[in-house]
């Protein structure tokens, strides 16, 4: 357990070092946000409708950011190497890993949301449930995106095709959240049903994640 802690501490400072971290994450996340108002206009009815969609497409943009060095970092150094051959599960190293990212990257993103939502004229309910489904669905763009990180690990400019790979399968993500956000706002009752899909792709994700990255790490390796 001190070892897997130990782990789990230094990947939370390199991935606000090398990554960028939760302050690179949140000020894309702000860009984004409010640059939505300016194309839209002031129609404030027209922003509170659209206001969970749009958090929701800047919090996966931010995801993306530092994806591409979450082990490429580790293996210019040769730190990837010692954890393959450390004997420990590699799929828990991809799990403590993707916990420390999701950790300095994604729970910022959560946190920031209901104070950048104040740009959108959002309800406090709408608020609220969009806060919540960020929750749940970022842990799933990132498990999603350490498969991407996996796969390119032993690419040159690999980072550029992490988004490819990504997006993808992040749209279920992007669809259920969004939809679960707005059914807040036009139908309540609603909201059950994209929810728990929501945080039924975030559990699967967490399933298969550490998996697949493991595979594409050690084929990466060979």
């Amino acid at each position: 357990m001190v070892s897997w802690r130990a782990l789990f501490i230094r990947e939370m400072r390199l991935a606000v070092r090398v990554g960028g971290g939760a302050l690179m994450g949140v000020l894309f996340f702000l860009i984004v946000v409010t640059v939505f108002p300016f194309a839209i206009g002031p129609d404030l009815n027209l922003l509170s409708r659209i206001g969970p969609a749009i958090l929701w497409i800047g919090a996966l943009l931010s995801t993306l950011l530092g994806l591409d060095r979450l082990f490429e970092a580790d293996k210019e150094d040769g730190a990837l190497d010692l954890l393959v051959a450390s004997g420990h599960p590699l799929e828990l190293v991809v799990v403590i890993k993707t916990l420390a990212h999701w950790t300095t990257t994604g729970l910022p993103l959560v946190l920031a949301a209901p104070f950048f939502s104040l740009f959108l004229a959002m309800t406090p309910a709408s608020i609220g449930a969009t806060m919540l489904t960020l929750l749940v669905g970022t842990p799933a763009l990132t498990f999603l995106g350490v498969i991407g990180s996996g796969l390119t690990v032993s690419l040159r400019r690999g980072g550029l095709l992490v988004p490819i790979l990504i997006l993808p399968f992040a749209v279920p993500v992007l669809i259920f959240g969004v939809s679960a956000s707005n059914a807040v706002a036009f139908d309540p009752a609603a909201f059950r049903t994209p929810f728990l899909l929501l945080a039924a792709v975030s559990l699967v994700a967490a399933v298969i994640s550490p998996i697949a990255t493991a595979a594409a790490l050690r084929n990466g390796l060979d």
